[in-house]
């Protein structure tokens, strides 16, 4: 007979913000498959639990997955954490729930603490309809290009994103979405937790120069849904310059034309412009 393998939310931080019914089956389950040993080893040791532990990250997942499998068909159960919140939800796990769930094997969600609805519940935004698009790219000209998808939606955003690239994520937002509200949520349930409020110019100013620590998630507030909010930006971008260009044969008086016709500024219609090809 085929064991269990329980899909386990952890505390973001607080060490106090997990279920009982969490630490129940913690202490019953045979393994527990964690992102990280030595930080869900301080879980456990502080609750008093003795049980194994095998690390399964995004560097070893694919290679996990045999042996966490073999486990659950032999009967045993296995616990799947991360380092904090829900497995799965822009962390590891989703690769070994797949490969069980395709087995037949039995999946059970045991359910707690996650960074999005943490923050949106303490947003002030609306949270009935809303969309997680996880970490944005890295690179900034993809960035950029996310955040013009994201322009148009008119439900509550919500994304992650690291200590080293938030301001310059910011200043992206606010190049690209304006004076959109948003709520920046640095160490959600811990010592040093901040929440920041206003557009994302205000919050950039409100971080100063100082390092930045910690895990960070940000709340974005949607596009007036009574606004015309999908109308193909990239055609018409495109259009205004190739008749700017062929009218005047010059490159800087075309991008002067187009940047005064778009309303955009020079910089970010030359971003643009490369971004669709039109170096």
């Amino acid at each position: 007979m085929s064991g269990t393998l329980y899909v386990v939310a952890t505390p973001l931080g607080n060490l106090e913000d997990i279920s009982p019914r969490a630490l129940r089956l913690l202490r019953e389950v045979d393994v527990v498959a964690c992102e990280d040993t030595r930080r869900t080893g301080r879980l456990l040791a502080r609750y008093e639990i003795e049980v194994p532990t095998l690390s399964c990250h995004r560097f070893n997942e694919r290679e996990r997955l045999d042996p966490i499998l073999e486990r659950i068909r032999r009967g045993e159960r296995v616990a799947l954490v991360s380092d904090g919140g829900t497995p799965g939800i822009a962390d590891p796990g989703a690769a070994l729930v797949e490969a069980a769930l395709e087995e037949g094997l039995t999946v059970s969600p045991i359910p707690g603490a996650s960074a999005v609805t943490t923050l949106l519940s303490a947003s002030g935004m609306p949270a009935d309809r809303y969309v997680f698009d996880g970490f944005l790219p890295h690179r900034a000209g993809e960035r950029r290009r996310r955040l013009r998808e994201l322009a148009g939606e008119t439900r509550t955003v919500v994304v992650y994103e690291t200590p080293h690239r938030i301001r310059e994520c910011l200043a992206d937002i606010s190049e690209v979405l304006g004076e959109r509200k948003l709520v920046l949520g640095r160490e959600l349930t811990k010592v040093h937790e901040t929440l920041l409020r206003g557009s994302a110019a205000g919050v950039l100013a409100q971080l100063g120069d100082g390092e930045i620590k910690g895990e960070i998630a940000l709340v974005l507030d949607g596009a007036d849904p009574t606004a015309v909010h999908r109308d193909d930006r990239a055609e018409q971008v495109l259009a205004l310059w190739r008749a700017a260009l062929e009218e005047t044969g010059d490159r800087r008086q075309a991008l002067r034309r187009v940047a005064k016709d778009s309303g955009m500024k020079r910089a970010e219609l030359q971003r643009y412009l490369a971004e669709l090809g039109e170096d």
